[in-house]
C-alpha cells in the first residue's frame, strides 16, 4: 500500500517527502556508485515526490551516460535521492534511498521485497554473480 513518507540527508538541510509502497519492491545494485555508496532504493514517478527544503545544499554528480542525476548534500555529503527520466521506468523519476526514509517502521523495511540489478554489467534484468554482500 502507498503512503507517504518523509526523508532527509543526515544533517537535515535536505528534506523530501514521497507516496511509496514498499511491498512494490526495492533495488540494490551493484554499478560503481551504487557499490561504493551501499545505495538501496525505491522508484517513485516524480509526481509523488516533493522537495520540501534543501535545494540550494544539493550538490550533483553524473557519470557514464550522464542519464541519472545522483543528488547529495554538500553539507553532510549524504545522498538522499537521485533523478532522471527512463522511458522504462514511466518517464521522470526518483530513486528515494530507503535508508534515508525518517518515518519509516523497522518491520516495514524489514519485509520490503529486493531485487539485485547487475548495473556493473548493464544487466539490469540480471542478478549478479555476487549479490550478498548487496
Amino acid at each position: 500500500m502507498r503512503r507517504a513518507y518523509r526523508g532527509s540527508c543526515h544533517c537535515g538541510a535536505v528534506q523530501f517527502r514521497c507516496l511509496l509502497d514498499l511491498q512494490a519492491g526495492t533495488s540494490r545494485c551493484n554499478c560503481s556508485i551504487c557499490w561504493k555508496g551501499r545505495f538501496w532504493k525505491a522508484i517513485v514517478p516524480a509526481t509523488d515526490f516533493e522537495l520540501l527544503a534543501g535545494d540550494a545544499a544539493l550538490a550533483e554528480y553524473r557519470f557514464g551516460s550522464e542519464s541519472i542525476r545522483h543528488r547529495f548534500c554538500q553539507h553532510c555529503g549524504i545522498k538522499p535521492f537521485g533523478e532522471g527520466e527512463l522511458v522504462e521506468l514511466g518517464g521522470h523519476f526518483y530513486a528515494i534511498n530507503v535508508a534515508c526514509l525518517d518515518d519509516v517502521m523497522l518491520d516495514v523495511l524489514l519485509a520490503a521485497p529486493i531485487v539485485y540489478e547487475d548495473g556493473r554489467h548493464d544487466r539490469w534484468d540480471r542478478v549478479p554473480a555476487q549479490a550478498s554482500l548487496l
